[in-house]
């Protein structure tokens, strides 16, 4: 039988981000996203319920966050979840943690929040999470990490299928629409 863990989050973070490195020097720092849901109670009224999620990221996801992330400031995250145990020192007791690991992000909200303006630079461009490769490989709406990125995605150069010349590092330049939001 096919397993899917497959998690796909948008909130707000909780507290700045604080980077710490292993042993081995691996980035790692752990983040908590509010998410809020918006419904209507049995009784006809609108309410509001907030659900607070752990989220760990490893390697350059984990600087990158460390570095332009803040509290209060949105962000999406696609991820697995994973379950972390461990014995209370203090009663001697079993203890679990459900959490996500974070895979892929998107940096969200506007340039003064912090975000990519949908994740793609200024706010007009399409891009995708950045990818949970430490190498690199996705868009994170910063031109300063752009800078420095070490992975170009694949462009398709054969004649048939060519594309109009793009600014992005490979993405179409044009406006977002709220069809292309896939949520």
């Amino acid at each position: 039988m096919p397993n899917l863990n497959k998690v796909q989050l948008m909130g707000n973070i909780t507290r700045d981000p604080e980077v710490r490195y292993t042993p081995k020097g691996t980035a790692v720092t752990d983040i908590s996203l509010a998410i809020n849901r918006n419904f209507t109670g049995d009784d006809g009224e609108r309410r509001e319920e907030t659900t607070f999620v752990d989220i760990t990221f490893w390697g350059r996801q984990a600087e990158v966050i460390g570095e332009y992330m803040k509290k209060g400031r949105p962000l999406y995250v696609e991820g697995r979840l994973q379950l972390d145990t461990w014995e209370d020192k203090a009663s001697g007791q079993q203890r679990s943690r459900l959490k996500v690991v974070g895979e892929n992000f998107q940096f969200l909200g506007s340039r003064e929040e912090g975000g990519g303006g949908g994740g793609a630079g200024s706010g007009s461009r399409v891009g995708q999470p950045h990818s949970g490769q430490v190498q690199g490989g996705g868009h994170t709406g910063h031109d300063e990490y752009q800078e420095h990125r070490s992975y170009d995605p694949p462009r398709q150069t054969t004649p048939a299928q060519s594309a109009p010349p793009t600014t992005s590092g490979g993405y179409q330049e044009g406006p977002i629409e709220d069809d292309d939001i896939p949520f």
